[in-house]
């Protein structure tokens, strides 16, 4: 997509966000015996996300750095952009350096890569089993039913996929969905007015990755305010 004058929703309304966090809150824990909790973190670098990307590495930071308060995370951050270039750094335990990574990534037009991104986490939990893989974007150019095998893989595999949909693309909302349902992940739309309501999003299921509903819960006692209500909100 190259259109950046298209007109973006209003903010996800309080019952999709409560509707997410049960999704959330619903979805089996599965931690790695011995282990850190492990999470995937994509995003979309083409061209079309440009506008916000500056204030979503911003909220991505603050996500990290409270995520990594917590300790017993390890975070692998992946993006695509341009024409063929996809990106997966090796496991990181820390937030200075997530938040450096993500501040150098600059926008570069080009296509959607989602089929690697979730190729990329199937590999990965191979290896090591990973908790969770969210990912951020605003379109989806590939054949769905190539992106759902691959979801229906990671389903099988036990990898639940966090999808925040920046923008109001129908046709990616009805791909980003299926994905989420073949997973036993969660969709929710953001837009450019709703950032602090991403940045708590993203840190429920950062949180969620590092040790399950209990761990969101203990979190919540400790950072208060917008986050001690989202986890009242959760059953």
């Amino acid at each position: 997509m190259t259109d950046t004058n298209r007109k973006l929703p209003s903010r996800a309304s309080r019952a999709e966000v409560n509707a997410f966090l049960e999704r959330v809150a619903a979805t089996p824990a599965r931690q790695p015996s011995g282990g850190r909790g492990r999470l995937v973190f994509a995003l979309d670098a083409t061209a079309s996300r440009e506008p916000t990307w500056d204030r979503a590495c911003e909220i991505q930071g603050r996500m990290f750095s409270e995520t990594a308060a917590l300790g017993g995370i390890e975070i692998a951050l992946v993006y695509y952009r341009g024409f063929g270039e996809f990106s997966a750094s090796e496991w990181l335990s820390d937030s200075a350096t997530l938040v450096h990574r993500m501040t150098a990534v600059s926008c570069l037009g080009g296509r959607t890569q989602i089929a690697k991104v979730l190729n990329h986490a199937i590999a990965a939990t191979r290896k090591k089993k990973i908790n969770a893989l969210v990912f951020v974007g605003d379109c989806a150019e590939e054949p769905v039913d190539e992106l759902c095998h691959l979801a229906g893989e990671l389903g099988l595999l036990g990898v639940p996929v966090f999808i925040f949909h920046e923008g109001n693309d129908p046709g990616a909302a009805r791909a980003f969905r299926q994905i989420t349902r073949l997973t036993n992940g969660a969709y929710c739309a953001f837009d450019s007015s709703s950032a602090d309501q991403l940045r708590d999003l993203l840190s429920a299921v950062a949180v969620f990755a590092a040790g399950g509903r209990r761990a969101l819960q203990d979190y919540s006692q400790r950072a208060g305010g917008e986050v001690r209500r989202i986890a009242r909100q959760i059953k």
